[in-house]
């Protein structure tokens, strides 16, 4: 049996939860994908309402306000997704959100940078964040004053330019390569970029070594280089760009003047933990007013079949 694609939505009603939901239903319309709709109920509400008798099921009240509210979003939408599927959970929202993920074979979960709770500028609404803290699978977090989309071109008139920055480690391939396979699906130039971080260097090594800072920069760039060609070799327009500074400032900058509203980031791995969000990708998603699709990590298995040495290596 051919396998569908599926992406996962959350919702809890509020205005960024709706922004998310029209990026999902434009995502899943175009890739012929199942459109999985959740939201979850809070345990002790669910207990109150069976212990008064006075609600008949919690369930099915958030199931039918569930189906009102996509319906009233997703008004204008064509086709839409092959198949919408509305699920109403119980629990902590994050873990149920990964749970219906983990279930339904999701290829990735479309949700607002907070919803009901939360200042973007300050920080996140906690179930974003722990979502993005033990995905298994890639994360599309939506601004909450993104205008609302339609289809897969609006999303394209949306995002202009795709930034993925790169730290230049063994999962920096992995990244690149979706970056490069949404760039090519939007038709849009995709931007490479790493930031240098300024270093101390002894005197001493400085007097041995005069051009260290060069050196360290050249490196930087020739490695940028290669993972520009394999993103080219995959049907994107792509540039390489070296910055010095502090990571999560240089990258929104950069997005501010080129006028990319999407960045492709990943996430960091920790072992037997999984993939956990660094803080530079926190400030960035802090900080950007743009879509951000966070990446966990390959598993080890597949580093080992495609070294990065090789992954990047010039043809």
């Amino acid at each position: 049996m051919r396998h569908c694609p599926s992406v996962v939505c959350p919702v809890d009603f509020s205005e960024p939860s709706r922004a998310a939901l029209c990026y999902a239903a434009a995502i899943a319309d175009h890739f012929g994908a199942r459109l999985i709709i959740v939201t979850v109920d809070d345990p002790v509400l669910t207990e109150v309402a069976a212990t008064t008798g006075r609600v008949p099921s919690l369930t099915d009240e958030s199931e039918h306000e569930l189906r009102r509210f996509c319906g009233e979003t997703l008004a204008r939408m064509g086709p839409g997704a092959r198949t919408v599927e509305y699920r109403v959970a119980a629990g902590k929202p994050a873990i149920e959100i990964l749970r219906v993920a983990r279930e339904a074979g999701a290829e990735l979960i479309v949700m607002g940078s907070h919803g009901r709770t939360g200042v973007r500028k300050m920080f996140f609404g906690s179930t974003t964040e722990r979502v993005l803290r033990e995905t298994s699978i890639p994360v599309l977090v939506t601004p909450d004053d993104r205008e609302r989309v339609v289809s897969l071109s609006a999303i394209n008139a949306h995002v202009h330019r795709i930034i993925a920055p790169v730290h230049l480690t063994d999962n920096s391939p992995h990244q690149v390569t979706v970056a490069a396979a949404v760039a090519s699906a939007l038709s849009v130039p995709l931007i490479l970029a790493h930031v240098v971080e300024p270093a101390f260097v002894p005197f001493s090594v400085r007097r041995l070594v005069p051009g260290v800072d060069a050196e360290r920069r050249s490196a930087v760039e020739e490695q940028l280089i290669a993972l520009a060609e394999s993103a080219a070799a995959r049907g994107a327009v792509t540039e390489s760009v070296v910055l010095t500074g502090e990571p999560s400032e240089e990258i929104v900058k950069l997005a501010d003047v080129r006028d990319a509203r999407l960045i492709v980031m990943g996430l960091h791995s920790s072992g037997l933990l999984g993939p956990r969000m660094g803080s530079v990708t926190y400030r960035v998603l802090c900080l950007a007013d743009a879509l951000v699709l966070a990446l966990p990590p390959m598993p080890a298995a597949a580093h080992a079949a495609v070294p990065a040495s090789r992954a990047v290596s010039r043809s």
